[in-house]
């Protein structure tokens, strides 16, 4: 009976897989990303992960001002725990794909703008700094 059971489960767990992906995309296309300080590539594209949860996720490209923003992945149900482990061993092929995207704004670079703001702020500071 032992046997039995045991050869069950090991036919079980050579069946399953479960594939965890991020994609992420970009107006306009090609920026460089990165996701928790690591370089992942450019926009678009797709690459595995492990965990659930919060993610750093910053992307640049030039002439364009860069994003520094937190991204989340969504669990589903049948990868919480206890679930996942009957989910791992199923003979069926699971995926969870998250997707972000992301739309780059052309970079604000106006000597002259800068400039009145920065007088602006020197005077302000000063007014406090002269209180």
């Amino acid at each position: 009976m032992r046997v039995i059971l045991f050869m069950v489960f090991v036919v079980g767990a050579l069946g399953g897989c479960v594939k965890r992906t991020i994609s992420i995309t970009s107006t306009p296309p090609q920026a460089l990303v990165w996701v928790n300080d690591r370089e992942v590539g450019r926009t678009p594209l797709t690459f595995d992960f492990t965990y659930y949860g919060e993610y750093d996720l910053r992307v640049e490209l030039g002439g364009h001002e860069p994003i520094m923003t937190t991204a989340w992945t969504q669990q589903p149900i049948w990868d919480a725990p206890f679930v996942d482990f009957v989910a791992d061993v199923a003979p069926i092929n699971l995926q969870s794909n998250t997707v972000w995207h992301l739309e780059l704004e052309l970079l604000q670079n106006n000597p002259a703008q800068l400039m009145k703001r920065a007088t602006s702020l020197r005077s302000k500071t000063l007014d406090e700094y002269a209180k």
